[in-house]
């Protein structure tokens, strides 16, 4: 299905989203068959150019069969922030509905879906210094004593927090201090920002067992197709292990076996692990959205069509 350039007001996307190994990208080169659609990818280390395979891109075939924006964007050693994901995003997403195609937004970098389909929060970025001494203050002034000054500056917020929930209470007192303007305030305002886009989000559940052992086979492929090797090119071009591209899981326990402080089984092990645990907190993210329409991937291959379907041809109601 191709969509008419004047069809609504709103950008119609759809989201496929789901934790790693979930077959995503799977669904969408399959759909593809169905639907004139292109892939802007939402996975926020497949942006980094020459890391491909500890970040499981998409397959030479799959990116013939279907065209994925915001893949290899950026080298390693750049920075690539969820805001510089919204502004290409928002324009790419733009340039696809204005050529008549279907945008599909894939992937399982929850913020950086947030961020396109609802909008990053105005409010000013951390500072690592001021929340360190916020840190020390409650030290020094008792449990406690942080979320008092809270509830004097931002009451609104502090009714909504634990008392110990000291992450969010520093967040808060940091915004009020470098703004004067209350983190509720900046929340609230964005609540009700309006969004340029109409959007269905389809999330990708597959049974734990069963994803569990994706990921093992899935990192073991990666071991036997090239991983190290793509790990000792990046170092020698200068690739850092402190930077932020190369601290993604994969690479870390590879220069830590090249370095020869884990032994190889102890890296496949480690890389497995850590793979489990971040499918963990992905689904973690996602289940705390309640638009999200779960499925079985391609076993409900006929429901997402109809799903689609109806939601492409759904008209903007009045």
């Amino acid at each position: 299905m191709t969509l008419s350039p004047m069809d609504s007001a709103l950008i119609p996307l759809i989201v496929i989203l789901g934790p790693t190994a979930s077959g995503k990208t799977e669904l969408a080169v399959k759909l593809a068959g169905y639907f004139d659609l292109e892939v802007v990818s939402a996975d926020s280390r497949q942006v980094y150019r020459g890391m491909d395979i500890g970040t499981a891109k998409p397959d030479s075939s799959e990116l013939k069969a279907v065209v994925h924006h915001l893949i290899d964007v950026v080298d390693p050693h750049e920075n690539f922030s969820a805001a510089d994901f919204e502004e290409r995003g928002r324009a790419i997403v733009s340039d696809i509905r204005s050529r008549g195609k279907v945008p599909f937004l894939v992937g399982g970098t929850g913020l950086y879906i947030k961020a396109l389909t609802e909008g990053l929060l105005a409010a000013p970025s951390g500072n690592p210094e001021y929340r360190e001494k916020l840190k020390q203050l409650e030290k020094e002034g008792g449990e406690g004593s942080l979320y008092q000054a809270l509830k004097e500056v931002d009451p609104p917020l502090a009714a909504r927090l634990f008392p110990k929930d000291l992450i969010r209470i520093i967040r808060g007192l940091e915004v009020f201090a470098q703004t004067g303007k209350r983190l509720s305030d900046f929340q609230a305002e964005h609540g009700f920002r309006g969004g340029a886009f109409r959007t269905l989000k389809l999330g990708i559940r597959v049974e734990r067992k069963t994803l569990y052992e994706h990921i093992d086979l899935r990192v073991k492929k990666m071991i036997a197709t090239g991983l190290l090797a793509e790990t000792e090119g990046l170092l020698r071009k200068g690739c850092f292990s402190s930077l932020k591209s190369m601290q993604a899981i994969g690479y870390r326990e590879c220069v830590s076996y090249l370095e020869g402080r884990i032994d190889s089984n102890e890296m496949v092990e480690i890389i497995q692990r850590e793979t489990r645990r971040y499918a963990k907190r992905q689904m973690t993210w996602f289940n705390k959205d309640k638009s999200v329409t779960w499925l079985e991937s391609l076993k409900d291959f006929d429901r997402i069509l109809a799903l689609i379907d109806n939601f492409i041809l759904m008209k903007e109601m009045k």
